[in-house]
């Protein structure tokens, strides 16, 4: 099995070492203090957050030095166990350090002793320590790379690169001591808002609900056609709401979802790859969306149950397109029907009632106004509270006490990851480099939307080879999304331009910049002439020209989006080749080849790509509710059409001509301003093609299976 895989799986179990049983309890205990002080720090702790940013990075540094072994071969060496207690208890000293020690530095001038130079370097390379162990070498080389750019190597560069560098105290201050680094806002996101919501989550597994969402599943596709798959994306959609994690999606999801397709008729390889694209789009889905849509709030700062709201949509094409997959693979394959149990929807659907009440609380709170973190606490209340509804999965003091430890366990590893991330933030903000990449990609680009979201699609694999999404799209949006946005908020800008729309109080600063061209002002225009205009605008003088002329509110969109077609792309290192650790998990219940399982999760996951061109070209993010549900229904029958042409079959086989048609009309359903008559032929086209292949499909041999 793939040793990255490997980790992926253990974050899962109850412990990675054998042969010592005591350490089980101990990091249980480990988890439940942790999950106590977690909770007091985002309620009543008046705390300084260097300190519980500090105290955060010890405590899970700690869990994952107690954890993870070295290497899987030490799993039962005492000999390495008695080191990683004494890396442990290195990051307690780091953490009793800066606290004791803070004022002093401070009284020195920020000038360092020896002790301050040992504990800043111990800290840093704990981090880089345990996340070689729980994700491989790459980010804790990427780390190295670019702190040693800020003192050796920068120097050295030349053109854009070029860097005069920092003494490495002055580095080693920003990295450890500073409320930036390890300890920036990186770190207080992860202690916060990420910290809140896998323990929310933890609660939610712990009191049931996981099966409940597997029932509902089941009930809800019994009598549907390829009922298994849409099994595994309804189960996995879900589950990845709550979960925010691919690859635990897929191992809680796919061990009852994969069988089902398999024993249906599906082909294995196909079964594995639907659950591998359907446990990706978990991070898509709102109300929890994973780590990154914290981190996307905090850079943006939208509130994030907007950032959740507009990612509705998005999410469900995302979904349908997987469910497009299925349907046509089922028909395909001869899977008409398959039993998966008596019992009606509604009636499962009621008999778990109760376990809708803390993701009703969870929505509610958000949408009146309440923090993240003050809705996921109460939330959690009102998990235990609504388990005491159920008899089979009632939480008492034990159960309790088991989801604040799994809580704690399933952050560990993402907690060491974020601080780390927190080091190259600090790199890519201090040196400039952001600034200077965007310049990079945008001038590549040259003012082409399309190639710059390629551009950006591209990094984004080869940074997901070495990196989990979430730190992915934290690098890629720190150095990419000004660029992005401000392009796409130009996009609307010369938009206003052709259709002679600008404000009055934007004018002034083209009198300024083109005054031999402000008779154009008066009405519409070429695109060319506006895209000179705006080229005469100084660099300095764009943003404030945006703001005037789109407005804020408009000019926020622009960001989000940017940030969030960032984050769509993120995701397509979980089902792409040949780092893709969800689909090689999926493989492995499948016991389908690894590398082939990912080459169909990739074809699946089409949508991952479609979405952010949704999002960059039509109203599919907007705060104006009827452009997101026309824009959504056009892109669902769009994704169907162009899905129907890749595979070639609707409801039957389908010729090049029928395959050609359908390619134009999915194209027609989402190309920017194209008439609205134009876009309903182009539906009325893709639905006679539907209705044709459905008349001429051969009926093939029905398989009835019943699934339990």
């Amino acid at each position: 099995m793939n040793q990255s895989l490997q980790r992926e799986l253990q974050k899962y179990e109850l412990a990675t070492r054998t042969g010592f049983h005591w350490l089980t309890k101990v990091i249980t205990a480990l988890g439940v203090l942790l999950s106590l002080l977690h909770i007091w720090f985002n309620t009543f702790s008046t705390l300084p957050e260097l300190w519980i940013s500090a105290t955060h990075f010890a405590g899970f540094a700690i869990l994952c030095a107690l954890w993870y072994p070295a290497h899987p071969s030490l799993n039962t060496s005492k000999l390495a166990l008695a080191v990683d207690v004494l890396i442990a208890l290195a990051a307690l000293a780091c953490l009793v350090y800066i606290v004791v020690a803070e004022d002093a530095l401070y009284q020195r001038g920020v000038t360092f002793v020896a002790s301050d130079w040992v504990f800043a370097v111990v800290a840093i390379a704990i981090v880089m320590e345990l996340i070689r162990r729980t994700m491989g070498w790459f980010i804790p080389l990427l780390i190295l790379a670019c702190l040693s750019y800020v003192v050796i190597w920068g120097q050295w560069a030349s053109g854009m690169f070029h860097f005069p560098g920092l003494s490495l105290e002055t580095l080693l201050y920003r990295s450890f001591y500073s409320s930036e680094g390890m300890f920036g806002a990186i770190s207080r996101i992860s202690w916060s808002f990420v910290f809140m919501f896998i323990l929310f989550g933890a609660f939610l597994v712990r009191s049931g609900v996981g099966d409940y969402i597997i029932d509902v599943a089941q009930a809800a596709a019994g009598k549907i056609v390829g009922g298994p798959g849409f099994i595994a994306v309804i189960g996995s959609g879900l589950m990845g709401s709550v979960s925010g994690s691919s690859v635990a999606n897929t191992v809680s999801t796919g061990v009852i979802s994969i069988p089902l397709m398999q024993k249906a008729g599906f082909p294995s390889r196909f079964s594995a790859g639907v659950e591998a694209a359907a446990s990706t789009g978990g991070q898509l889905m709102p109300p929890v969306m994973g780590a990154g849509a914290f981190i996307m709030a905090s850079y943006t700062q939208i509130p994030y149950v907007e950032i959740i709201a507009v990612s509705l949509v998005p999410a469900l094409i995302y979904f349908l397109s997987v469910a497009f997959f299925v349907r046509i693979e089922a028909k395909r394959s001869g899977v008409q029907k398959v039993e998966t149990g008596s019992e009606s929807f509604l009636r499962v659907l009621w008999s778990g009632w109760h376990n809708l009440i803390p993701l009703a609380v969870l929505v509610t709170l958000l949408v009146q106004g309440f923090t993240p973190t003050y809705a996921a606490g109460l939330s959690i209340i009102s998990v235990v509270v609504a388990s005491w509804f159920s008899q089979q999965h009632k939480m008492g003091l034990d159960a309790i006490v088991e989801a604040l430890s799994q809580g704690a366990k399933n952050m560990a590893t993402t907690a060491v990851l974020l601080i780390g991330i927190g080091l190259v933030v600090n790199v890519i903000s201090t040196t400039g480099i952001g600034n200077t990449f965007s310049l990079m990609i945008d001038g590549w680009a040259n003012g082409d939307l399309l190639l710059m979201i390629i551009l950006i699609a591209v990094a984004s694999l080869v940074l997901g080879m070495g990196l989990p999404v979430t730190a992915a799209y934290i690098v890629l949006g720190t150095l990419s999304a000004p660029a992005l946005y401000k392009l796409l908020a130009e996009k609307q800008l010369l938009d206003l331009l052709v259709a002679g729309q600008l404000p009055e109080q934007a004018k002034a600063i083209f009198m300024l910049a083109a005054p031999d061209k402000l008779n154009l002002l008066n009405g519409p225009m070429s695109l060319a002439s506006a895209q000179q205009m705006l080229a005469a605008v100084p660099a300095d003088f764009t943003q404030t020209l945006l703001d005037q002329s789109l407005g804020p509110e408009t000019v926020g969109l622009a960001l989000l989006s940017a940030h969030l077609i960032i984050f769509w792309l993120s995701q397509d290192s979980n089902v792409t080749p040949p780092v893709c650790l969800t689909a090689f998990a999926a493989a492995t219940i499948a016991r389908t080849p690894a590398m082939r399982t990912g080459l169909t999760a990739w074809k699946i996951a089409k949508g991952l790509y479609l979405v952010p061109l949704l999002i960059a070209y039509t109203g599919l993010v907007s705060w104006d509710v009827t452009s997101v549900l026309v824009s959504g229904a056009f892109a669902i029958l769009a994704t169907y059409a162009l899905i129907g042409a890749i595979e070639g079959y609707l409801e039957g086989r389908l010729n090049l001509i029928l395959r050609g048609l359908l390619v134009g009309a999915g194209l027609v359903l989402v190309w920017p301003e194209v008439p609205i008559l134009i876009r309903i032929i182009g539906a009325g086209i893709f639905i006679a093609i539907f209705v044709f292949s459905r008349s001429q499909a051969q009926p093939s041999g029905v398989k009835h299976q019943t699934c339990t």
